[in-house]
């Protein structure tokens, strides 16, 4: 059967394991030398139709008579499992969102890519493997390749990590790469750099890229054609320009308009609540009107003050010791009301300042005031002081909570640790904080692992407010959230914010967020504050090379 150019055909694609109706009659094709991409909010069914097409279900699926996939003219639902795994490797090449967890940390990367090789392509010698697998390297950037080759998964960066996952998947020469949320968990810079070597791969190889995301801005850099999914059906799609200039369904111009715009300063981001709607004035921030607001803050005596904070690590080995210093004399002031953003790559010190706040990581110099108080770290009762004034919210908010304890039940402790109030009482002020994060207090008797990640996220905001902190420090906590869902607990936080009179220290590599979020931002760089400016001015008039770099990322 002849599909001209198509590499892959997929026609009434339906699937339901254990009877749940998961993909819902799904028809779509991927061009040869092309690039697709599968846009939708987590549970929309992108990743399960990705295992699919490689023929990996899971137990206890099933798939329609009247399903068929394609790969040119082979019909891949008649194939048996040796012949799938000639093609997976072959014809068939797959990134995965965390190459630390596709990784095997007792391996060598070298051998890691060599057992692929060997594999599917059994009539090379070791040297000729290990000239094929280096070459390979340096053509997916990474500049040490033989350094690389050698090391293990753990002495590489989440950069460098994502390298070698494609290099490992195309070292079969694929017709078909499979990236499955491939720059999720990396930094705004490093992101950038993926989605160019993808498209320059595909380019070189004449190979076709299915690429898979939450994020419709970030596939429009990559993507020819975009399908869009939503709870297991495709809702609307075609060619980029289509989808993106006149999209057709709401839940599309949703995930278009749910990123923080960087043309204007607006009070609310747009949600699926009222999408629909034109931004009206009244929900712009003039110039003017955060001038008189930044002066209202700024004539107030900080709550938080930092002086000459250094933090440095020692690693010993059997000659000598050797320091690295994480954080390098930093100095800054947090005022009441408002947001100071922290903005750097990954590796920069951003999270370690902040845990270094709350003193998860003890500092080596420098001073803390809080209120005008200078910070002991030697003293119980400043520590604990300090720890019921500064509350720490965590990137992943599912390790952040107890799988074996109901919702409720972790809130309501904490406020009987501090406030040893009853457990009527407790359990009162738990469904208050519930509520206050726009959750049914339904959700006080489910697991962790019955939420959604956005309802996760507005758990450990609960837990952070329970308590009664002036100051929360938010730690990439919305970088792993879809679009559509980092709106919402944007605009939570925000609301908050002002409800309560809170002040924010908001860690992210995300300028786009920050912009929205901040009222100045502190750039660190290798441990250092190199540049620190009011947001609107940063991102106007950068200073810095790195400043410079991380606004041309979110440019591109």
């Amino acid at each position: 059967m002849a599909f001209e150019n198509n590499l892959l055909t997929v026609k009434n694609l339906d699937l339901k394991i254990d009877n749940a109706h998961i993909l819902k009659n799904l028809n779509f094709s991927i061009l040869k030398n092309s690039i697709t991409a599968i846009v939708g909010e987590s549970g929309s069914g992108k990743s399960i139709t990705a295992m699919s097409l490689m023929g990996l279900n899971p137990k206890g699926y099933n798939i329609s008579n009247k399903s068929e996939i394609f790969f040119e003219d082979l019909s891949l639902l008649k194939i048996s499992e040796k012949k799938w795994r000639k093609i997976r490797g072959n014809e068939f090449g797959i990134i995965f969102q965390e190459p630390q967890s596709s990784l095997n940390p007792t391996m060598k990367c070298g051998t890691q890519i060599d057992e692929v090789l060997k594999l599917h392509q059994q009539n090379y010698n070791k040297v000729d493997a290990k000239k094929i697998i280096l070459s390979q390297l340096k053509k997916v950037k990474l500049i040490d390749a033989k350094k690389v080759y050698n090391s293990y998964p753990h002495q590489l960066s989440g950069g460098q990590k994502q390298r070698l996952m494609i290099a490992m998947a195309l070292i079969c020469k694929p017709k078909l790469l499979i990236a499955d949320e491939p720059t999720t968990a990396l930094d705004i810079i490093v992101q950038k750099e993926i989605i160019e070597l993808i498209k320059e791969l595909q380019k070189q190889n004449s190979m076709s890229v299915l690429f898979i995301s939450h994020d419709i801005s970030l596939v429009s850099h990559i993507a020819d054609k975009i399908i869009v999914m939503k709870e297991g059906e495709i809702i609307e799609k075609g060619e980029k320009i289509n989808i993106l200039k006149s999209p057709s369904h709401t839940y599309t111009k949703t995930l278009l308009k749910s990123k923080p715009p960087l043309n204007v300063r607006l009070r609310v981001l747009p949600t699926d609540k009222y999408i629909n709607k034109k931004i009206e004035n009244g929900n712009i921030i003039s110039k003017k009107t955060r001038k008189e607001k930044h002066k209202k803050i700024y004539s107030k005596d900080p709550i938080l003050k930092v002086v000459g904070l250094k933090k440095n690590y020692f690693k010993q080995n059997f000659i000598k010791k050797t320091e690295f210093q994480a954080l390098k004399f930093i100095n800054f002031e947090l005022y009441r009301g408002e947001t100071l953003g922290i903005l750097g790559p990954s590796g920069s010190g951003k999270s370690t300042l902040g845990k270094t706040l709350v003193l998860l990581e003890k500092y080596n110099n420098g001073e803390v005031f809080l209120n005008n108080k200078k910070i002991n770290f030697n003293s119980k009762n400043d520590i604990k002081n300090l720890r019921k004034t500064i509350q720490f919210v965590f990137q992943d908010p599912f390790s952040s909570l107890h799988p074996k304890k109901k919702i409720g039940d972790s809130i309501s402790e904490i406020i009987n640790f501090h406030e040893k109030k009853s457990k009527i009482s407790s359990v009162k002020d738990t469904v208050k904080l519930l509520k206050l994060v726009e959750l049914k207090k339904e959700i006080y008797d489910r697991f962790p692992h019955e939420l959604s990640g956005g309802q996760r996220q507005r758990v450990v905001i609960a837990k952070a407010l329970a308590i009664k902190p002036k100051v929360i420090i938010l730690d990439e906590s919305v970088a792993s959230l879809d679009i559509s869902i980092q709106a919402k607990i944007l605009n939570l936080l925000n609301n908050l914010k002002e409800k309560l009179s809170l002040s924010y220290i908001f860690i992210s590599h995300d300028l786009t967020v920050l912009k929205f979020m901040s009222d100045r931002i502190m750039v660190i760089e290798d441990g250092k504050i190199v540049e620190f400016q009011e947001a609107d001015n940063l991102y106007e008039n950068p200073k810095m090379h790195i400043t410079k770099k991380l606004i041309k990322s979110i440019k591109y």
